[in-house]
């Protein structure tokens, strides 16, 4: 006896649909999709077979691939996320940011403390410019008239260089020495232009150049006039960055000093001597800040001592003597 409608099941297999009678329920029954839908770049498919279309009537129409039988179960479907629930009467207070402020506010050092050699590094860059102005000068010069006034064991003037002027062929060999200055710092004892760093004295006399040049016999003595030199700064929140655009510095007669709350700035270079001393706006950690001397400006790090912004870098000395006051 043929099942009545009211008998019927809604078979629940994906790409069926069916109504089916449970009596006459086979594993031919049913034909449907046992993958998931896949919905990708356009194409429209299951995951089970490799039918993909564009037309989302024509994926609903795509045949089931599986044969089974009809299921009157239906697929738990996954948990929905609930909504955060907010009471009526709740208020949420947004607060901004509050402005860094220094933490403990530091004592201000004077400005007469004594004053450090900033640790300094030769860039690269520094060091190919001078070499080539180097090569460039004695291109100019003619050995043979200036080895006339050379004294037989005259030292080499170039840093680190032990060599001696001996006649006219000790021009022609090759200088190793260092570009920069001597630094002596916490006990350590080290070239500005490289990284060899030692305690002994004798050990730092002895340490091997680490730039290949010509040897310098005659250091020239000309009297250097005092430039200005265009600078300007830029901070972060733990540094105070000043840029000196003097090109092709001199390291050996350029340096930078400080004490806590004042910079001392001494840079040569061809345009002439531009020195510069700035009472600090704020207070710095001198052992923490450090200078590069690149080619074509000198660049001076200061370590902030305290976290915050300094409205200007230096003060004149109407402010200072306010400040001294307060």
């Amino acid at each position: 006896m043929a099942g009545t409608e009211s008998d019927l099941v809604l078979c629940y297999n994906k790409g069926c649909g069916q109504a089916f009678d449970p009596n006459k329920n086979t594993q031919e029954s049913c034909v449907f999709h046992p993958g998931t839908p896949v919905f990708h770049d356009a194409y429209k498919g299951w995951s089970c077979c490799n039918k993909k279309c564009t037309d989302f009537t024509e994926f609903l129409n795509i045949k089931g691939c599986t044969k089974a039988l009809h299921s009157d179960v239906k697929p738990v479907e996954p948990e929905k996320p609930k909504p955060e629930t907010v009471l009526k009467d709740e208020v949420y207070v947004y607060e901004a940011p509050k402005p860094i402020k220094p933490e403990v506010k530091l004592v201000r050092p004077d400005e007469n403390c004594p004053m450090i050699r900033l640790e300094t590094t030769v860039a690269t860059s520094l060091k190919q410019l001078l070499a080539k102005q180097m090569n460039e000068s004695l291109s100019k010069v003619d050995l043979g008239s200036v080895s006339t006034e050379i004294q037989p064991g005259t030292s080499c003037k170039n840093g680190g260089c032990k060599k001696v002027y001996e006649s006219k062929d000790s021009s022609d060999e090759v200088c190793v020495y260092h570009p920069g200055t001597p630094i002596f710092h916490e006990g350590l004892k080290f070239w500005s232009c490289c990284k060899k760093r030692t305690t002994d004295f004798n050990s730092f006399l002895e340490q091997e150049g680490c730039t290949k040049g010509s040897h310098v016999w005659i250091k020239p003595d000309a009297h250097l006039s005092q430039v200005e030199c265009r600078h300007d700064w830029h901070q972060t929140a733990s540094n105070v960055v000043i840029a000196v655009y003097a090109k092709g510095c001199d390291p050996q007669k350029s340096y930078v000093e400080a004490n806590p709350v004042k910079l001392h700035v001494v840079a040569s270079y061809a345009e002439g001597m531009y020195e510069q001393e700035f009472i600090l706006q704020g207070v710095i950690e001198v052992g923490s800040s450090c200078v590069t001397m690149a080619a074509n400006k000198l660049e001076i790090k200061l370590k902030k001592a305290n976290v915050f912004s300094w409205p200007k870098l230096s003060l004149t000395l109407e402010e200072l003597a306010k400040l001294r006051k307060e």
